[in-house]
């Protein structure tokens, strides 16, 4: 097996350098980005059509690979220069904007988002794109496709006030989201926005089909749960089904993946043989096979796994059609190409990276994990297989779980074995659901039919939950951790092929390398620091002293406290509930903490030092920025890091 043999695999080392590289401060715009473009491809051809037979240093290779850096930093260019159009909305006085999707609820309104076709800027209309989140409280649902009239000047969306706290503002603006507006009842629908193509038949279709499976399914709790598995529809799902799953470790089964598109595809594949076709019109179905799964595609949202699943199986198929096999490495780097080319921001989208890191750990690591026992009886070949699809699986993503939510399932094995069949089933039901649950009768049938199955599931998932020890949480890895234990599973996957000489030094590196890390981390660590932080009307202090932690909390609620202080609690190690920072009230406006470096008085929220700081940070754009040291620090809008 030679790397020479996967073009694709080549190119995307290539066209990643190019999307971070676009990302820099100094990367040129668009335009100039497609001049140099331009450039680099005329020499291509000039070198390939007229150069000498000799042994060039520079090949035109090198000139193709320069190529796909310009091209992955053109990418990213042109989405910035598309994303920020709409900066220009924060002077708009009014707006008018086209409904994308039906309501979500929330407490106490409806959220929706909106396209924005034109706005009202300095006594003048103009044409001007741009989504914005908004929340109503009209009695009657918006519906997709009906135009808004918006008397209202939206507001940008604030960053994370906290460290280490989830960025919603940088997760809306790769989606070229910037604004949110509450407009109550102020607003007029101008338009109902009827007949507008192909994307909000879609949207319809969907929603059709979700009220259908409502209606369908007798159980509440089995309803949410096929909205979810179905048509990947699960914000409304309760925080205890949710918490169930997350404990069996089969949460992935409730996000629309390629395990769903697989399935339907092998349902459709498993028809082919019984139906004896002639070539011609085998090739026919296998076509209307790779429409099926678009169509579904389309219709789940074109989340990164889907689009990942269907573009692999559609490139099996037509290899399938042609009676070739296409390599599943030039695939899989074909697949993410394809989706980074109309979204290079996608790299960043958990989903993307942790749907193409499972199927590379089942391609890769399964098939030696598998080898490691034969078993004799077909069920146990079966059980194995399944344990062996999920060992691989869950070894080349779970760095990357701990280093984004901090959870380790224990029980990921059973919860595979017993939930992922049942999971099969429920789509062998469902699928026919949505296409024929408009028939009387068998509507009803199929519906009670999937509803049982899920409540089985649900019951399953729920047993799991109870077990002790179901979860490890609190859990984190950083980025050398993480190469640590992806560049063993590459060692020993190269071990039958490589110099193990080379092999076993390269492991004792990146132990090393790994230790070293680590051990710079305790290093830095401070003998006294402070942390300020920020709630809605109050803020929490965090104060470390040589290995203790002491809280004092001014009025964060415990919601306030799992999103806004925790990350940077599991971040530093820090205990989920620390000791109480003892505090003694001079009077109404002094409050004393025994045993810190300062002092708290509450009416200016001003924290005064008893002795001078070593430095003094505030938390902006992702990362601790210094600023001056003095005596004193008004606890404002902003979070603060002391060390003394």
């Amino acid at each position: 097996m030679r790397f020479a043999d996967f073009p694709f695999l080549r190119y995307m080392p290539f066209i990643l350098l190019g999307v971070f590289m676009g990302q820099s401060s100094w990367s040129p715009g668009a335009h100039i980005l497609l001049l140099i473009l331009s450039i680099i491809w005329v020499g291509y051809l000039i070198l390939v059509l007229f150069r000498s037979p000799s042994n060039w240093l520079f090949q035109p290779s090198h000139l193709a690979y320069t190529a796909l850096v310009a091209f992955g930093s053109l990418l990213v260019q042109y989405t910035k220069d598309q994303l920020s159009a709409d900066l220009d909305l924060a002077r708009s006085e009014s707006y008018l904007g086209e409904v994308t999707r039906y309501d979500l609820q929330k407490l106490n309104s409806f959220e929706n988002l909106l396209e924005v076709k034109s706005a009202f800027i300095e006594g003048e209309w103009m044409d001007l794109g741009g989504k914005i989140l908004i929340y109503h409280q009209r009695e009657e649902p918006l519906k997709p496709g009906e135009i808004l009239l918006v008397k209202k000047k939206p507001e940008k969306i604030g960053g994370p006030l906290n460290p280490h706290e989830f960025d919603y503002k940088e997760y809306l603006a790769r989606k070229g989201i910037y604004y949110r507006q509450f407009v109550g009842n102020d607003f007029q629908v101008i338009s109902s926005g009827t007949d507008r193509g192909f994307l909000y038949f879609l949207i319809h279709l969907r929603h059709a089909i979700g009220q259908m499976l409502t209606a369908k399914i007798p159980d509440e709790n089995s309803a949410q749960i096929a909205l979810a598995l179905l048509l990947g529809q699960k914000k409304e799902l309760d925080p205890t089904i949710r918490e169930a799953y997350t404990q069996a470790g089969v949460m992935h089964i409730l996000a629309v993946s390629g395990l769903h598109v697989g399935i339907i595809y092998a349902l459709f594949i498993l028809m082919l043989r019984p139906l004896k076709l002639k070539i011609g019109k085998a090739r026919m179905y296998l076509f209307c096979v790779v429409l099926v799964i678009w169509l579904y595609a389309f219709l789940t949202g074109l989340s990164s796994s889907v689009v990942r699943a269907a573009t692999m199986f559609s490139l099996l198929t037509f290899g399938q059609m042609r009676e070739r096999r296409p390599s599943i490495y030039n695939i899989l780097a074909f697949s993410a190409i394809l989706m980074i080319t109309f979204n290079p921001y996608v790299i960043y989208e958990v989903g993307f990276q942790l749907s193409y890191l499972a199927v590379l750990g089942i391609v890769t690591i399964q098939p030696l994990i598998l080898n490691l026992w034969l078993p004799k009886y077909k069920v146990l070949e079966y059980i194995w297989q399944l344990i062996s699809v999920s060992l691989a699986a869950q070894l080349v993503t779970f760095p990357l779980s701990l280093y984004y939510f901090h959870v380790f399932p224990t029980y990921f094995l059973l919860g595979n074995l017993l939930i992922l069949p049942l999971a099969f089933l429920i789509m062998q039901v469902g699928v026919p659901l949505m296409i024929f649950g408009w028939v009387p009768i068998l509507g009803e049938v199929l519906g009670w039919i999937l509803s049982r199955l899920i409540w089985t599931q649900n019951w399953l998932a729920e047993a799991i939950r109870f077990i002790p020890g179901g979860k490890l949480d609190r859990l984190t890895m950083d980025f050398s951790g993480m190469t640590l234990v992806w560049g063993m599973l590459l060692i020993i996957l190269a071990w039958d092929f490589g110099s193990k000489r080379k092999l076993t030094w390269l492991g004792l590196s990146l132990t090393l390398l790994w230790s070293g890390f680590q051990l710079y981390s305790e290093v830095i660590i401070p003998h006294k620091e402070l942390i300020v932080y920020q709630g809605k009307k109050s803020l929490l202090l965090d104060f470390y002293t040589y290995g203790g932690v002491y809280s004092w909390n001014q009025g964060l609620d415990a919601g306030e406290i799992s999103y806004s202080v925790e990350p940077n609690r599991i971040r530093k190690h820090w205990p989920q509930i620390p000791k109480s920072l003892m505090a003694a009230r001079e009077d109404s406006d002094t409050i004393q903490f025994v045993g810190a470096e300062f002092t708290f008085y509450p009416k200016d929220n001003k924290i005064q030092f008893l002795s001078t700081p070593k430095s003094i940070h505030f938390w902006s754009e992702g990362r601790w920025v210094p600023k001056p040291v003095r005596d004193s620090l008004v606890a404002d809008s902003l979070a603060y890091r002391i060390l003394f």
